[in-house]
């Protein structure tokens, strides 16, 4: 059985005030025009999942307005033979909190619980832009895996920001150093461990995959230097670091400086020197083997959102990419202005439809 999201309630949710969905966990087509509330919907699946979802907002962005009382997003979701009832919400724009089956919960908790992953448009320049967003591409697929991971960055990054300060003050005594660098050493080296871990399952599930969507050769590269990647080099890195990073004013050095290098394998053609179309394609390709490295770990593919996803993908490429899609059994969210774009599911799938009226988004099969 694969993991499913079978009632979703939306409420007071960007453009939704109250949308009620009842799905039997086939692929769900979800077409309309553009602004009517389509990846609002795709957003409030992703918080099922640990983090700030697709669009990485904050909790105080994703409330409907005027109002601006807060939202609410209640589901059903079964995975594996289990039924769990799960809420998250935001109040006021306050942090998200989160309810499984009833008991107050936590995000790590949620991770374990509900796999999700996701494309979306603003992705599709992943591998001509920065590094930053190439490595939030990872560390998402990296999660997916290992929800402690998020705990690992976060701790990390509020670390980093620490020293930085410290950097940027220009304070010289070591020993305000030392206990943040142990921390940023330890939880470094699990974040690389991590990423590592995470391109692993993903070569292999190329590797085993017949698929019409082109493989990829990844590797993690530092934009300058050598990556320190134990936690005792990681220290010992930092520590040696600290006059350059006194005049650079930030660490120069770890994790956060690392880089996700992708090959187009079958032409040898680097992603970034590749068409739209290629890029595109390898992009779907690396959602793909996420979703099946997860349905081999864990029993069941994960929920794949896909947002605008028939762009920049001829008809060959949509139908191979439906098939594949059903024939992992996964239950994938997708979005288009029309039907049309979704002719080759045909009764695979379920079909809503978002208008909007004066109150907003709403919602029909």
């Amino acid at each position: 059985m694969a993991l499913a999201l079978t009632e979703l309630t939306v409420s007071h949710f960007r453009s939704h005030k109250l949308s009620r969905l009842s799905l039997d966990g086939r692929p769900v087509i979800i077409h309309g025009p553009n602004g009517a509330g389509k990846t609002n919907i795709l957003e409030a699946v992703s918080l099922f999942s640990p983090g700030r979802g697709l669009r990485r907002a904050s909790a105080a962005e994703m409330t409907r307005r005027p109002e601006a009382l807060g939202w609410k997003l209640s589901g059903v979701l079964d995975s594996l033979g289990h039924r769990s009832e799960i809420e998250t919400w935001s109040e006021s724009g306050a942090a998200r909190q989160v309810r499984i089956d009833d008991k107050a919960s936590n995000q790590i908790e949620l991770g374990k619980l509900a796999r999700v992953v996701w494309l979306i448009p603003s992705m599709d320049r992943l591998w001509i832009e920065g590094a930053e967003g190439r490595r939030r591409f990872l560390d998402r697929i990296a999660l997916s895996f290992d929800p402690a991971h998020a705990e690992a960055s976060l701790t990390y990054e509020k670390a980093m920001r620490e020293r930085n300060r410290l950097l940027k003050d220009q304070v010289r005594d070591g020993h305000w150093y030392a206990a943040l660098e142990g921390q940023m050493a330890e939880t470094g080296s699990r974040i690389h461990v991590a990423r590592e871990a995470a391109l692993d399952h993903l070569r292999t599930a190329q590797d085993q995959a017949e698929t019409a969507f082109p493989s990829a050769e990844l590797e993690l590269v530092q934009t300058e230097g050598t990556m320190p990647t134990t936690e005792d080099d990681l220290r010992g890195a930092l520590a040696e670091s600290r006059f350059r990073d006194l005049a650079a004013g930030r660490t120069l050095v770890g994790p956060h400086r690392s880089d996700l290098y992708a090959v187009f394998a079958a032409k040898g053609v680097p992603a970034k020197d590749c068409s739209t179309g290629e890029q595109k394609a390898l992009l779907v390709s690396l959602i793909l083997s996420n979703a099946r490295a997860l349905a081999g770990m864990v029993g069941a593919p994960p929920i794949v959102l896909l947002d605008e996803v028939a762009a920049h993908l001829d008809a060959t490429r949509r139908a191979a990419l439906y098939d594949e899609i059903c024939a992992l059994g996964a239950q994938a969210w997708m979005t288009g202005t029309g039907p049309e774009l979704f002719a080759e599911l045909g009764d695979r799938a379920q079909s809503l439809v978002v208008t909007e009226d004066e109150d907003g988004s709403v919602v029909t099969t």
